[in-house]
C-alpha cells in the first residue's frame, strides 16, 4: 500500500513491521501491527479483532424479554451494561415507563459497575503499563511515605512502616520467581519514567484496590441477586422492597441492606479521592514532564457518546454527562446524536471477516446482517491459522466498521469528558462538575504537584492535555470520581422515594406478550465503562426478528472503512516514537488506555493452547 494520507495521518506501511500478537491484559483477544520508521517511530498501524461473536444469531426467534440474559454473557468485566441495555431497547419497542425507584437503582447498580471497573482497569490491566513492578525494590519508603503525603495527604495509609511491609511482601513474591499477574513485563525498559518511590506506592495501591473492589460489587448482588451478571427485569428491577423486614419472603431491600449500600458508596467516594485520582494525576505529572503526551488519535478530533445519567428519568435534558458529537475537533460546536436515525450511526465491513449484499454500503443496526465471512488477503503472510503479517488491503478483523454520519468516531470516558467540557462552556449546568474536575486536574498537573515535587510548571490547556494517552487514563478517574458522588444523591433520593411510601420496582402492564404490536423495533443505550454502547432491536410476532449490538470496542477497534479511515486505535498509535521496539510497551500503555474488551466486540472462545504472548520484530 505504501505511503497515503488519511484524517490527517500520513500512512507509511513500508517500515520496519512489529507484531504483537495477542495484546493481554484486555478482555478477549486483539492484534496490533504496526510500522515504524527510520527513527523507531510509528507510521502505520493495523488493529484486528481475532475473535467472531456470535449473539446477534442465537437470539434470532427468542423472546425479547429473555434477550438480557444472553447478550450479559458477552462479558464478564463489564457485568450488566449489556442486560440494562437490553432491557432499555425491549422497553423503547414495547413502550415501556419503569417507577422511579427501579430507575434510581438501575443508575446504582451501573454507576457502581463504573467505579468498579475504572478501578480495576487502572490498578489491575492498565497501571503495569506505566509502573516499573521490579524497581519499587528499589525504593526508600520514608520518600515512598513523603510522596504519599504529597499527592494525597488524606489518604490514611501512608507511614513509611506501611510501604515497607509493602516492598518485604513484594520481595519475597519476586525472589520466588513467581511474579503470577506481574509475568511478561518488560520490567526495566527505558520507556518507564517514574522514579522508585512512586513505583512502590502505586503497586502498594494496586493491592489496595484489589482488596475493595470484591466488597463494591456487593451492590450488585444487593440489588441483581449476583455479581458478575446482575440480574435484570424488562420493565424494572428484579428486587422488592421491604424497607422495615428483614430481608426473608422474596424482599432482600431493607434498610440494614440500605445502609450497607450507602456504605460502599461511601468507601468509593474515599478510594477515588484520596487514592485513584492523586495517583493519575502524579503518574500523569511525571509522564507529561518526560515528554510523553502520545496516543491522542482521533480524540483530538472526533468525539461521539449518546449522553447519559438522567436526573429525572427519560428526561435527556437532565443527562449529567450529555451527549452528541464533534467533529474536527471544533469544540465550539456539538452535533445532536440520534441512534435511532439511519443516516447516522452504520456498520461497514470490507475489511470486516463479515459478509453483506453490498459491501459499498453501511448498514443501520436494525437493518445490521452477522454473517461470517473468514478469508484472508493474497498479501497476507503465514496461513488461516497462522498468520504473520495481515494483508490491510483486504478483510482482516472480526470487528465491524461503525461510523458516524460516515465519520470515524473514538468513544469512551474521555470522549464523554471531552463532550461535557464542550457542553460546560457553552453554559449546561449540568456538566460544570465535568468542567471543575478537568480544570483542577490540569492545575494540578501543570502546577500543583510539579511545585510539590520541585519540578517545572508547564502551561498545558485542556484541550492539550486530554486528547493524549495520559487524558484517556485520566478522563476514566474522573468518571469514577464523578459516578460515586452521582451514585451518593441517587441512594439518598431512594431513601427519601421509598420513605414518601413509594414501593414499586417494576411495571408489568405489558408483560404480557398478548399486548404487544405485531411488530415493534427498539434502542437501548448505555454509557459503558469504554464508551457509548448500543442495542438495537427488531420484535416480530412476539419473537426476535433481529439483534445488533454496537460496543465501545466496535467503534474504537474497528478497521478500515471504504473511504480507508482508520479507527481510533489504530488512529492512536500514531507518530508515538519506540523507545525498544523489542518492548513494545508504548503500544500497549495507549491500546490499554482504551481498555479494549474483544469479547464484548467479537466473542467467541479461542482454541486451547493459544499462545499468551507473541512478539515478533522484522
Amino acid at each position: 500500500m505504501g505511503a497515503y494520507e488519511t484524517q490527517g495521518f500520513k500512512m507509511d506501511n513500508t517500515g520496519r513491521r512489529i507484531v504483537v500478537d495477542p495484546v493481554t491484559r484486555i478482555e478477549g483477544h486483539m492484534r496490533c501491527e504496526v510500522n515504524l520508521d527510520s527513527n523507531n517511530v510509528i507510521r502505520n498501524a493495523v488493529s484486528t479483532g481475532t475473535m467472531w461473536r456470535g449473539l446477534e444469531v442465537i437470539l434470532k426467534g427468542r423472546d425479547p424479554r429473555d434477550a438480557w440474559a444472553f447478550v450479559e454473557r458477552i462479558c464478564g468485566v463489564c457485568t450488566g451494561c449489556h442486560a440494562l441495555t437490553s432491557v432499555r431497547a425491549v422497553e423503547d419497542a414495547l413502550g415501556i415507563r419503569i417507577p422511579k425507584n427501579a430507575h434510581l437503582i438501575r443508575e446504582i447498580m451501573a454507576k457502581t459497575l463504573q467505579v468498579h471497573d475504572h478501578a480495576v482497569h487502572f490498578y489491575h490491566l492498565h497501571a503495569l503499563d506505566w509502573v516499573d513492578v521490579v524497581s519499587a525494590l528499589k525504593a526508600d519508603p520514608k520518600k515512598t511515605s513523603e510522596l504519599q503525603t504529597l499527592v494525597s495527604p488524606q489518604h490514611p495509609l501512608s507511614a513509611a512502616g506501611y510501604f515497607r511491609d509493602i516492598q518485604n511482601r513484594l520481595k519475597k513474591f519476586v525472589e520466588s520467581g513467581q511474579l503470577g499477574p506481574f509475568m511478561n513485563g518488560y520490567w526495566g525498559s527505558k520507556a518507564y519514567v517514574l522514579p522508585p518511590e512512586a513505583n512502590l506506592m502505586a503497586v502498594t495501591h494496586y493491592l489496595e484496590a484489589l482488596d475493595l473492589q470484591k466488597e463494591w460489587v456487593k451492590v450488585h448482588t444487593i440489588f441483581g441477586g449476583k455479581n458478575p451478571h446482575p440480574n435484570y427485569l424488562v420493565g424494572g428491577v428484579p428486587c422488592a422492597i421491604n424497607i422495615d423486614g428483614d430481608g426473608a419472603a422474596g424482599a432482600p431491600i431493607n434498610m440494614e441492606r440500605l445502609n450497607f449500600v450507602q456504605a460502599r458508596i461511601q468507601e468509593m467516594i474515599d478510594f477515588n479521592n484520596n487514592v485513584y485520582v492523586p495517583d493519575v494525576l502524579a503518574i500523569g505529572t511525571l509522564y507529561k514532564q518526560a515528554g510523553w503526551l502520545y496516543g491522542g488519535g482521533l480524540a483530538a478530533t472526533n468525539v461521539m457518546d449518546y449522553g447519559t445519567y438522567e436526573k429525572v428519568p427519560y428526561d435527556t435534558s437532565t443527562q449529567q454527562l450529555p451527549g452528541g458529537a464533534i467533529l474536527g475537533g471544533d469544540w465550539s460546536k456539538i452535533l445532536p446524536v440520534d441512534p435511532r436515525d439511519p443516516e447516522q450511526v452504520q456498520e461497514f465491513v470490507p475489511h470486516s471477516w463479515y459478509k453483506y449484499a453490498d459491501e459499498t454500503k453501511g448498514l443501520h443496526p436494525w437493518d445490521g446482517v452477522t454473517e461470517p465471512n473468514y478469508e484472508l488477503g493474497k498479501a497476507t503472510k503465514g496461513t488461516r491459522t497462522n498468520i504473520q503479517e495481515i494483508d490491510e488491503s483486504a478483510k482482516y478483523s472480526w470487528i465491524k466498521s461503525p461510523r458516524w454520519r460516515g465519520h470515524a468516531m473514538e468513544v469512551g470516558p474521555l470522549s464523554r469528558y471531552i463532550l461535557g467540557y464542550a457542553h460546560a462552556l457553552q453554559g449546561n449546568k449540568n456538566s460544570l462538575r465535568v468542567k471543575e474536575q478537568i480544570e483542577s486536574s490540569a492545575a494540578a498537573i501543570n502546577s500543583g504537584i510539579p511545585k510539590a515535587l520541585g519540578l517545572p510548571e508547564t502551561q498545558f490547556t485542556a484541550k492539550q492535555l486530554l486528547p493524549t494517552t495520559i487524558g484517556r487514563t485520566l478522563a476514566r478517574a474522573l468518571e469514577s470520581q464523578y459516578c460515586a458522588e452521582m451514585m451518593m444523591d441517587d441512594y439518598h433520593a431512594l431513601v427519601a422515594n421509598i420513605k414518601a411510601g413509594d414501593r414499586a420496582t417494576a411495571n408489568v402492564e405489558k408483560w404480557d406478550p398478548s399486548t404487544w404490536p405485531k411488530e415493534a423495533k427498539g434502542v437501548g443505550t448505555v454509557a459503558a465503562p469504554r464508551g457509548a454502547l448500543g442495542h438495537w432491536i427488531r420484535i416480530k410476532d412476539g419473537r426476535i426478528e433481529n439483534y445488533q449490538c454496537v460496543v465501545p470496542t466496535t467503534w474504537n477497534g474497528s478497521p478500515r472503512d471504504n473511504k480507508g479511515q482508520i479507527g481510533a486505535f489504530e488512529a492512536s498509535l500514531m507518530n508515538t516514537p519506540m523507545a525498544n521496539p523489542e518492548q513494545p510497551l508504548e503500544i500497549l500503555r495507549t491500546l490499554h488506555s482504551f481498555d479494549p474488551c474483544l469479547a464484548c466486540s467479537t466473542h467467541v472462545m479461542s482454541p486451547d493452547g493459544a499462545e499468551l504472548a507473541h512478539v515478533k520484530v522484522r
